[in-house]
């Protein structure tokens, strides 16, 4: 969590959940940008960064939400939900069927990983359950690097290769073995386009142009189920857009965040009645 930048008192939340293999310094830079009128959460997922140690890894969604436990615990009013590709689905199932799900007051999706939104015959669907299938058979044969190389690959779709620090190849390492529990809680969420049509609160979905077809055929689809939803697709832009493209993707979640925050003072401000929702907006951008 990034402790030094999470402000306390009655105001407005984000809670941002970041990637596989990543940890919640993923969004410093986030936070830097949303400043001190916002109270900012960015937990490790379980399995990840300082949320290690687990007996029993989460193998559902529900479960992760569970597993974040002080983490999240501790927002406070209404909450804007933030989630990159794992955690863009744990985001999701917050806001659709959690604890937390009526307190949601705007949701950003980058390239959450919700396969089974996909048919079931569907080939990038069928594709990423071999993939699943792939790294756990090198992981249970201890080929821990080649179930590395296998995921990065996958992730890195048409983008040009990039090197790895040996500080960011030790600490995959070191977290790989989380990766089957993703996969099974990605693949375990059902009815995600029910789930889905259920979202009644300001939704920006983003993707990157060079990312794999899964993630941005998933983002395509969940454009066209929920209501008013706005699409941002970076064409430079790859998998890891939140980190590569960061000044860019930051503004328009804040530009997101604050437009959520004015919708719903002019909400309280009128008395009870619904907002008509926003009309679906798709922006294609070249660079930031």
């Amino acid at each position: 969590m990034i402790s030094d930048l999470v402000s306390t008192g009655e105001k407005p939340c984000v809670v941002a959940l970041h990637c596989s293999l990543g940890s919640g310094r993923q969004w410093y830079k986030l936070a830097r940008e949303l400043g001190p009128l916002y109270q900012v959460i960015a937990p490790d997922i379980a399995g990840y960064g300082d949320n290690r140690g687990w007996l029993e890894l989460p193998i559902t969604l529900a479960e992760e939400i569970s597993a974040l436990g002080d983490g999240i615990d501790q927002a406070t009013g209404p909450v804007h939900l933030v989630g990159h590709s794992y955690g863009g689905a744990i985001a999701f199932r917050m806001a659709t069927a959690s604890p937390f799900a009526s307190r949601i007051r705007s949701l950003t999706l980058i390239e959450p990983v919700l396969p089974t939104l996909l048919d079931m015959d569907d080939a990038d669907r069928s594709g990423f359950a071999r993939l699943s299938s792939q790294i756990s058979a090198d992981l249970g044969g201890r080929r821990n690097l080649q179930a590395i190389g296998k995921f990065l690959n996958f992730w890195n779709g048409s983008g040009p290769t990039q090197e790895l620090s040996p500080e960011a190849r030790l600490h995959m390492v070191n977290c790989i073995e989380k990766i089957p529990f993703d996969f099974t809680a990605a693949f375990d969420e059902l009815n995600v386009a029910a789930a889905a049509a259920s979202i009644r609160v300001p939704t920006l979905l983003l993707s990157g142009g060079q990312s794999p077809r899964l993630t941005q055929r998933i983002v395509e689809r969940l454009a066209t189920i929920i209501a008013g939803a706005q699409t941002r697709s970076v064409l430079t832009a790859g998998h890891m857009l939140p980190i590569t493209h960061a000044n860019f993707v930051n503004r328009e979640i804040v530009a997101h965040i604050t437009r959520a925050d004015d919708l719903a003072d002019v909400s309280l401000a009128s008395g009870p009645g619904r907002i008509g929702a926003s009309q679906s907006c798709a922006l294609r951008v070249t660079q930031e």
